[in-house]
């Protein structure tokens, strides 16, 4: 996910669909036959540490102070994830902080995904830049770099009693990671399906049964998922998971969406989740920097009731198509001060994620808001 500014404007070249979307169009469809259940009922609360860091305060539906590790697990949460990314001006979201904060949510009781960048920064389907570090490397040593850094990361937090339950190889890779030399390029995965067959390989060299997710945005279109995938097992690329990223505003309906999960499940064979979700409980925006999102879709005000109800028919929609999952994205990121979307500028820069967190501009979590399996 990418938070700043018009970042989300590159779907367009992706086939987004329009905002003007009927209310029947967004209602979950049902299966009759689905006896499925989410076993994956996730959180990305990668900006947290941060928060935390600076003071934040969180609040549980009884107005009473607690982690928000804590208050998610309250409302059914069972799984955390953390992005990774090599070396951040930040100093968050980097080996130390992750490999601290996945003490805190072991001891929970909650299991753990890491979302590997391969970046200093964000990486989504409009800019996968290289960590500097590998800058000036070709595709030779980019598969051993994401070897060696997969492998490393994975051990270091086995070595801690941490070990992840599962990791992505990627963030949102619609064209591929590690541009240019990664990029699909005329239709070639070969460069890309070497770089994840060296992550895949990491994470199992690490622990056999860590689960590997590769994750795309494109849960706007079963073309362009059926692209990717296609594209990536032709060239012998191994997964467990296929995570897809949906945002009603830009994915479309959720009918789509279930088609969409249902052919990934039946086309590969493989589990499905959504990796990424969320939606706004206002328009109005907390700080100086522009919100991400500043409209809805149709049949979901924009409002706490209406977060609520969205958040519930996402589940809905992927449990009946046969996913195992869904995680909210950065429910905890809300306007706390120096917690910004710029890791260049971290204290200087916004929140675009304000009115899209679960917890309120006071730190006051949505009572609506449930994981169920």
């Amino acid at each position: 996910m990418r938070v700043y500014g018009l970042g989300r404007v590159r779907k367009a070249a992706l086939g987004v669909v329009a905002l003007a979307i009927s209310a029947s169009m967004f209602s979950a469809p049902t299966d009759a036959s689905a006896a499925n259940s989410l076993s994956m009922l996730g959180a990305d609360v990668s900006s947290a540490q941060r928060a935390l860091d600076l003071g934040a305060r969180y609040y549980n539906a009884n107005g009473n102070a607690a982690d928000p590790l804590d208050i998610l697990k309250g409302l059914g949460v069972n799984y955390i994830r953390l992005r990774i990314w090599n070396n951040p001006a930040s100093g968050y979201n980097n080996k130390a902080k992750v490999l601290a904060y996945a003490k805190t949510v072991k001891a929970k009781g909650l299991k753990l995904l890491i979302d590997f960048h391969y970046s200093d920064t964000w990486a989504d389907p409009g800019q996968q830049h290289k960590p500097a570090a590998w800058s000036g490397h070709g595709i030779g040593q980019l598969q051993t770099d994401v070897y060696n850094y997969t492998y490393d990361v994975c051990t270091s937090l086995k070595a801690q009693g941490t070990t992840p339950d599962s990791v992505q190889i990627g963030n949102e890779i619609n064209v591929g990671m590690l541009w240019d030399d990664g990029k699909v390029i005329n239709n070639d995965f070969t460069n890309l399906s070497l770089l994840l067959k060296s992550g895949y390989n990491a994470t199992k060299a690490c622990n056999a049964g860590t689960k590997v997710v590769i994750h795309t945005a494109d849960a706007d279109s079963d073309a362009h998922a059926r692209w990717f995938y296609d594209g990536i097992a032709a060239k012998g690329v191994a997964w467990d998971i296929t995570g897809l990223s949906y945002y009603c505003m830009w994915h479309g309906s959720l009918s789509n969406l279930y088609n969409v999960i249902a052919d990934m499940k039946s086309r590969y064979g493989k589990n499905v989740v959504v990796a990424e979700t969320a939606y706004p409980f206002t328009s109005a925006n907390a700080d100086s920097t522009a919100n991400s999102v500043t409209s809805g879709c149709s049949g979901y005000p924009l409002t706490r009731e209406g977060q609520a109800a969205n958040f519930t028919d996402v589940q809905n929609t992927a449990r009946n198509a046969g996913a195992i999952g869904v995680f909210y994205w950065e429910p905890t990121w809300y306007a706390v001060p120096g917690n910004g979307w710029d890791p260049a500028n971290i204290a200087g820069s916004g929140d675009g994620w304000d009115n899209m967190a679960v917890f309120n501009w006071t730190g006051q979590v949505n009572p609506n808001v449930r994981w169920t399996p």
